[in-house]
């Protein structure tokens, strides 16, 4: 299948503004563009891109005075096929991980584990090892976390998610990410499009989506603790510890989000 996605943001900047973007595609599906994806900005902008230490696109601008849109559009190659699940995928030893996965085990700014980890031992230490826990993690923070868009805190960590009952989708994936990690299981946030396909459109404004990874059977896995079942058409933007890694943007100086505007949709 093709599906067509981009957006178009615009940031308001009293004075130049040195930014950090992160709403490049991950490199690991550049290989099914269909169409090229580049950022395009209405005006001159001095920009570098380059690839951070999680393996993500990023770029560097600064932002000049003013009203700023930054957009893409591109279509990409889909196999149409939903999230894999595997329910034999196993449990590492923790002395059997990658070295390159222990950071996925570590508390992070909004996965704050020393706050949940009794709580995470409580709950699923009898719990089937492996998939079977990973999947009890997301049934638990699917039904514990109400879905409200009005109540999103950007300030708000998995240990406030699990308190307050409520949130975004970062929200869900905070909370998930950090009982997984309190187990024993790296697991790391996700970032990207995730539209309506295959499932009843919703009718409101698109936004990027928020997932997580763990890691089982010496690979990385897909889960959704929001919507908890297997979808169709992600894009991956990006992944890292938790929100912080990768945010699509990041200022140093003020900067006024004015426009935020997201596609993603199937074509024929």
């Amino acid at each position: 299948m093709k599906i067509h996605a981009g957006f178009d943001i615009a940031y308001q900047c009293p004075q130049p503004t040195p930014m950090l973007l992160m709403l490049n595609i991950h490199p690991s599906r550049r290989v099914d563009l269909l169409t090229p994806q580049v950022l395009q900005f209405d005006r001159p902008v001095q920009t570098r891109e380059y690839v951070d230490g999680f393996g993500n696109s990023c770029a560097r601008i600064l932002a000049p005075p003013g009203l700023t849109t930054i957009s893409t559009r591109y279509t990409i190659y889909d196999s149409g096929q939903p999230d894999v699940v595997n329910w034999n995928a196993w449990q590492h030893e923790v002395q059997d991980l990658p070295d390159e996965v222990l950071v996925y085990l570590l508390g992070s700014r909004y996965c704050d584990t020393d706050r949940l980890a009794d709580f995470a031992w409580a709950q699923f230490g009898n719990a089937p090892l492996g998939w079977g826990r990973v999947q009890a993690v997301c049934d638990y923070v699917h039904n514990h976390i109400r879905f409200d868009y009005q109540l999103a805190d950007s300030t708000r960590t998995a240990h406030g998610g699990h308190t307050d009952k409520v949130g975004v989708c970062r929200d869900f994936a905070h909370l998930a990410v950090t009982l997984c990690r309190c187990l024993n299981i790296p697991a790391r946030y996700c970032t990207g499009y995730l539209g309506d396909i295959g499932v009843p459109p919703v009718d409101s404004p698109m936004d990027f989506s928020a997932w997580f990874q763990a890691y089982l059977g010496g690979q990385w896995y897909t889960f959704d603790a929001r919507h908890n079942t297997p979808r169709i058409g992600r894009i991956l933007m990006a992944t890292g510890r938790d929100a912080t890694d990768v945010a699509i943007s990041t200022q140093f100086g003020p900067a006024l989000l004015s426009r935020f505007d997201v596609v993603s949709h199937e074509v024929a």
